[in-house]
């Protein structure tokens, strides 16, 4: 059941006197069990990144991957490695289905994505255990992104589609951390 209670609260020199909805029956273990969710979510999702963190990279290691009828298969992509798990957590089917939505927009990437939000989720559980609050972490991020976004766009340099030589070094780029890298000489014009 739900009770209006006076509430003052102080902000910046304002105090103003409220009332607010409080939920009767709100104890300290109600909030105890949502941080342990929180921290569990956060743990799911961190396993998945840490689990394909390893193959990224020039230098990242092969997985073999043993189906449940015994087929086995050596990878380092991580978009094979997420394909082939057996994911039964909800947080954790989420970061498995941003690396499917990564490689479905862009093509490539799926690995990276996965482990910076696992980083991200790794900020957030040291923020979490400071004390800051879900939503002012949340708030932070966005405000972050916005900032991101528009240093990317100061940086960005425009690409002339009429300039051969631009695209071409663009398409060299982009196929060098693909299996057909080796290739990406004669695939590039």
């Amino acid at each position: 059941a739900k009770s209006l209670l006076p509430v003052t609260v102080a902000a910046r020199g304002l105090h103003l006197s409220v009332k607010m909805s409080v939920l009767k029956g709100e104890t300290k273990e109600d909030h105890k069990q949502q941080d342990d969710v929180r921290k569990a979510n956060i743990r799911a999702a961190k396993a998945i990144a840490d689990a394909v963190r390893t193959s990224l990279g020039p230098r990242g290691m092969d997985k073999m991957i043993q189906s449940g009828q015994g087929e086995v298969i050596i990878t380092n992509d991580g978009a094979t490695i997420l394909k082939q798990m057996a994911v039964a957590h909800p947080t954790a089917k989420m970061m498995v289905e941003l690396s499917k939505s990564q490689d479905i927009e862009a093509g490539d990437g799926t690995t990276s994505v996965v482990v910076i939000a696992g980083g991200l989720l790794n900020c957030c559980q040291s923020l979490l255990s400071r004390g800051i609050h879900p939503n002012q972490i949340s708030e932070s991020f966005q405000l972050a992104c916005t900032k991101a976004t528009e240093i990317m766009r100061e940086m960005s340099i425009p690409v002339d589609f009429a300039d051969r030589d631009a695209l071409i070094k663009c398409t060299t780029t982009s196929l060098s951390s693909k299996v057909v890298s080796q290739s990406s000489g004669l695939l590039a014009p």
